[in-house]
């Protein structure tokens, strides 16, 4: 589908990027914060609503949820933006003050996710609306979340060194031989991290897990092999990466290690 809203001058000239900076230099220790559901299928919600509870309290950062976008800082956004959420969604961009943050949360409302090519949806927030800042996952991890947003403060500078990614591709990579010696162990390697990390920085994380497990000496070898990916996802500098490596040694590897020698996985090899 094609972008038909078009971003009224006055908001446009009151967004610009030395706007936002003000403004993020102002509210530095407090923002509010106004929640759309464009369409999810709820999973971000729930963890949304997870990461506002005591266990993870975001106030301690200066964020807080408010219940009118009339009052918020930034607009946190879910879902790929379904055709019933298109004027709710510009009524709340448009009644929220400027200069305002956009961010999308979760693989739908940063790219449409399983559902970008569906009929009945716009394709992610951006398709509609200026988006400052993405976090992927499905869902994502409420400390994920929190992160995420406290990266709001910097992502105005992120801006000032935007990277087109201009080997994007909807083709699944080309793999000559797989590494577990069954194919199968790759495509499900593939599935899970678009599931974790959206579409463009699932890609990213399929490559750095193959990429480590490879490292291992015998990758028929449980204990050696879960050594190894201790080893490198522990090196990893963005906590996200490492989390969601061993998430898929956890939830793939073993199974298919289950599967490949006919043997009851035990708890205590998990990562």
């Amino acid at each position: 589908m094609s972008k038909t809203y078009v971003v009224p001058e006055e908001i446009a000239a009151a967004n610009t990027l030395e706007a936002k900076l003000r403004h993020l230099k102002n509210i530095k220790g407090s923002f509010n914060v106004f929640r759309v559901d464009c369409g999810s299928c709820n999973g971000c919600e729930i963890e949304i609503f997870a990461a506002i509870t005591p266990m993870w309290d975001p106030e301690r950062f200066g964020f807080k949820l408010v219940a009118n976008p009339r009052h918020a800082d930034i607009l946190v956004c879910s879902g790929p933006v379904t055709r019933q959420m298109y004027y709710p969604l510009l009524r709340a961009y448009e009644a929220s003050p400027n200069p305002k943050v956009v961010v999308a949360i979760g693989a739908c409302g940063s790219s449409g996710g399983i559902f970008h090519d569906a009929y009945s949806v716009w394709g992610g927030i951006d398709k509609v609306i200026p988006v400052d800042v993405y976090i992927p996952g499905c869902p994502p991890h409420p400390a994920t979340i929190i992160h995420g947003l406290a990266t709001a403060l910097g992502i105005l500078d992120q801006k000032l060194e935007f990277k087109e990614h201009d080997n994007g591709s909807s083709e699944s990579p080309k793999i000559d031989k797989s590494v577990f010696g069954n194919l199968l162990f790759e495509r499900d390697v593939l599935a899970k991290s678009k599931q974790l990390m959206g579409y463009l920085y699932g890609r990213k994380l399929f490559d750095k897990y193959i990429k480590a497990i490879k490292e291992s000496s015998d990758i028929q070898d449980i204990a050696k092999t879960k050594k190894t990916i201790e080893r490198l996802s522990s090196e990893e500098k963005d906590p996200r990466y490492k989390e969601c490596m061993r998430t898929i040694h956890n939830s793939v590897y073993l199974a298919h290690m289950k599967q490949f020698k006919e043997i009851n996985i035990a708890d205590q090899i998990e990562l």
